[in-house]
Parts: structure tokens; sequence; C-alpha cells
């Protein structure tokens, strides 16, 4: 399958997910090529015109060289060289779909003429995505004030005569306006949050049923998320939560807790929600991001007022919603793996959880049983819940001369904000990986079964980690399962069978 762009506004979440994740490839819409070509020699005419037009990078010098002006013969041979001066970062790559959903994302700025580059360029970086692999792109050390760092790394495979199948490489000289339109602008930071988008929405539908597993192992009332709270609540992310939570667990068993349950069994929806919540918003900070023009500096194509066209020096590779955005997902992720941590450690707790004594982290009666201990679960669910919340500390533009010198003076942390979040993410899924075993725990000890919609589910933990019927150790079983989830999270098929 192939991704076709006649606008920008064909860059969509949708299309992000096809190209990054399932690997498809792109194509300019004939369309699209028209209006590039007509952009190019519009923007050289404007060039030619006004010998005394002041355009950063082109007929100026870059960051603290900007009052440099050039000749006409000196911007020609200015342009010629590929932007590879700023890769100065180095160190663990981004994950391939990463980077080939900035490759997509820089072409918001291609697609309808903004970039101002040539259609052969175009249509080079649009090959790189047909199939070969990206040069590496280093996810630290990226501390300039816009992406120059990243997308250098990114694109300087368009001018490696060694790369494999000489996919996207071009082969002319890169003429004035290419190389800088190559690198500025924020497709990294709309790559970024994309990709925390669309595991952010799965991730919580997965956190959502495992939680309702949860619910039935402690029997918890179901009162607790009866459909009058979503009038009485009033937010849509509670609204869906409680819709989804009452669909797992319908046809649940109608013996119940004759009591409340803990605070952390209660309030599930209400954090849940916020995380819904935290998902919707990445979701439109990616979909607002993969359409919008971020180029500096940015060509305006000829109009009525402006015959020749116009160029404007912007801040559009500050991408100013993407990073809290992340650390809002961040931050859910944290609360979701500290409730599951309490739900682990409620369910060992048999006075709490009436469930049989062994499942305790005392130990109390397992031996009698000789199904094995489970408890120590519960200090890897603390261990996992900690790691999270200290992953989601919430960033900020960092508060040093960031870059350092000249015009350079902001630096951002969306790289180290999608960091964060994705490592708080991964400790979320541990966790529900542990708190899933526990719960299949409880229903093989009461020799119950799961409602009919969580059948599955427990299906699928007990296929990585089968109940204890003997004294083993849990660590494999677990981290394969957790492996399971995060394929999940990042996969494309249904969440449950």
């Amino acid at each position: 399958m192939t991704v076709v762009l006649e606008t920008r506004r064909d860059i969509t979440l949708e299309a992000f997910r096809r190209v990054a994740w399932q690997g498809e490839s792109v194509r300019l819409h004939e369309r699209a090529l028209e209006v590039i070509e007509r952009s190019r020699r519009a923007f050289l005419t404007l060039l030619e015109a006004d010998p005394d037009l002041v355009v950063y990078g082109v007929t100026s010098g870059y960051g603290q060289m900007a009052h440099l002006r050039y000749t006409p013969e000196q911007r020609k041979e200015h342009a010629r060289f590929p932007p590879i001066a700023p890769m100065t970062s180095f160190g663990e790559p981004l994950p391939e779909r990463v980077a080939r959903g900035m490759v997509l994302a820089r072409l918001t700025n291609v697609v309808e003429g903004h970039a101002a580059i040539s259609q052969p360029l175009a249509r080079a970086v649009a090959g790189l995505l047909d199939g070969g692999p990206l040069p590496p792109v280093p996810a630290l050390g990226n501390g300039c004030p816009g992406e120059i760092q990243a997308l250098a790394h990114l694109f300087s495979g368009l001018f490696d005569e060694r790369a494999q199948n000489g996919l996207g490489v071009y082969g002319g000289d890169l003429g004035e306006k290419e190389s800088i339109a190559l690198v500025n602008g924020s497709p990294c930071a709309t790559a970024l949050a994309a990709d925390a988008a669309l595991a952010a929405r799965r991730r919580v539908e997965l956190a959502v049923a495992v939680f309702a597993l949860s619910i039935e192992a402690l029997k918890a009332p179901l009162d607790h998320y009866d459909a009058v709270f979503e009038e009485l609540w009033e937010d849509p992310g509670e609204v869906a939560v409680l819709r989804r939570l009452r669909a797992w667990l319908e046809g649940a068993g109608a013996e119940r807790r004759a009591y409340q349950a803990p605070v952390s069994w209660r309030i599930l929806p209400r954090v849940l929600g916020q995380a819904w919540r935290a998902a919707d918003q990445a979701e439109e900070v990616a979909a607002v991001g993969l359409r919008a023009v971020s180029d500096n500096p940015l060509f305006v194509l000829p109009d009525g007022a402006n015959p020749l066209g116009r160029v404007l020096s912007n801040g559009g590779f500050h991408n100013g919603r993407a990073y809290p955005a992340m650390d809002n997902l961040a931050a859910a992720w944290a609360d979701l793996a500290l409730l599951c941590d309490r739900h682990v450690t409620k369910l060992l707790h048999a006075p709490t959880s009436h469930l049989p004594a062994y499942l305790s982290p005392s130990g109390e009666g397992h031996m009698g049983t000789g199904e094995g201990y489970i408890g120590c679960l519960g200090f890897s669910a603390v261990g996992y819940a900690e790691q999270a919340r200290h992953a989601a500390a919430r960033h900020f533009l960092p508060g040093s001369e960031g870059g350092g010198f000249g015009q350079n003076d902001v630096a951002l942390p969306t790289f180290l904000a999608w960091r964060g979040e994705a490592e708080a993410g991964r400790c979320l899924e541990a966790n529900l990986a542990q708190l899933a075993v526990i719960a299949s725990q409880a229903f093989h000890v009461t020799e119950r079964a799961a409602p009919p919609r969580l059948a599955p589910l427990l299906e699928e933990v007990r296929a990585h980690c089968p109940p204890l019927t003997e004294p083993r150790g849990l660590a494999g079983d677990v981290e394969r399962l957790t492996g399971h989830f995060t394929e999940t999270v990042f996969g494309d098929g249904p969440l449950l069978p």
C-alpha cells in the first residue's frame, strides 16, 4: 500500500500510522508536484527580483552568522553544501518507526510549496520511505533551539552514496534554501507526539481491560461504575471509561463484596478518565502538527497582494504543544502504574481481598497448598511504579542558555519528554502484566471463571504465565507477558482476540 499526498491535509494521524508503524511508502500526487515546481520557480524569481531581500540562511549566514550578507554567487556556493554540520548529537537511536514518522512530517512543508525546494529533491525525500533503512537518529543530545541536529542525521542519507539500494539518494546539487528546508521546522516534535498518541490510545484501552479483570478478581461492587456517574460527573473521558468497564464486566458474578472496595478501585474511572483525556489531547496535538507548516524561513506563494510571493522568518521550529502533551501522558502512566501497585498489594492482602491467605506477602498457608509463593510480585510493582513516577518528571524550557551562542538562546525538551513518556509507558505495561498475573491467580485459587468478555484476556495472560500450581520463579513469565502487552500497544491488531 502507498499513501498518496496531494495537500498537507492528507498527512493525518492515520497516514502516520500507515507510514511510520506499518512501513507503507509515500507518493507525491501529480498536482502536488506541479505546486512544488511552481513554488520553486516563484522563489527563485523573488530572489532575482530583489537584490536587497534578506532571507535567513539563503542570502545570509546561519545562526550567529545571520548578519552576513551574500552576493548571488556566494549564496549559490553557500547553498551547495548538504546540512551535515549539525550532526553533533550521538548515542542511542530512536526507533525506526519514529524516524519514518519524521520524514513524513517533513513533507508537510514540501507538499504545498512552502519549503520552496525543487521537484527532484521533494521526490528524494519521499523516496526515503520506500523501504530502505534510514540513518540512525540519536535520541539524546538534541539540545538545539529547533531540530537541526536530529534532522541532519535523518537526511544525511540523501547525500550518502553508500546508502543501501540508493533509496532516496539525491544526485543533484542543492540550490538556494534547499539545505535549510531539510533541517528547519518541527517535524521531529510532531512525529514524537504522533508516535506517543498512537500508543497512548491502545495503552489506555489495555489498562481498562486489565483493571476490569482486577475489579472482578476482588469482586468489587459494581455500584462503583454505575451509569449514573456519566451524567453526574459530566466528563467525556470518564464517560468513555465507565462504559468500557461495564462492557468488560458484563456477565460478572452476582456475588459481590458486601462493602465498598479500597480507594484504588473506586477512583479507577476518574484516573483512567484522565489518561483518556491525555490521549485525546495528544491525538489533537499530533493531528494539528502533522498538517501545520513549520518551516523557517517560510515561503508564501504569490497572490494578488504579493505577486512575487513572500519569505517570512518565524518560530515554526518550536512546537510548544508537543512536550506538554507527552508530559501529560507520562503523568497518566505513572498514576496508573501506582494504581496497579495498590491493586497488587491489596489483592495479596487476604484481610482486604478475602482471597486465600497464601496469596499474601506473608506467605501464610502457602506451603500447605503447594502452589508456590506469588507475594514478591508486590515488590516488583513498587519498583516499576517508582520508576514511572521518576520518568514522568515534567519538562520545561531549559533554564540554562540552550544552544549557548548568538541567536540560539532557547532549546527544546521535546526529545526528553518523549523519552520520559516512553519509559513511563513501559513501566505501566510491566505493572499491568503483574496485576494481570495476580488477578489470574485469584481466579485460579477461587475456581472462578472470568466474565465472558474478559475470558480471552485471561487466556492470554495464562498463555504467558500459567497459574502457579507448584513453586516456580515468575520473572521470565511476567517479562514475556509484559513484552506481549508492549507488542499489543504498538501493534495494529485488536487488543484482544
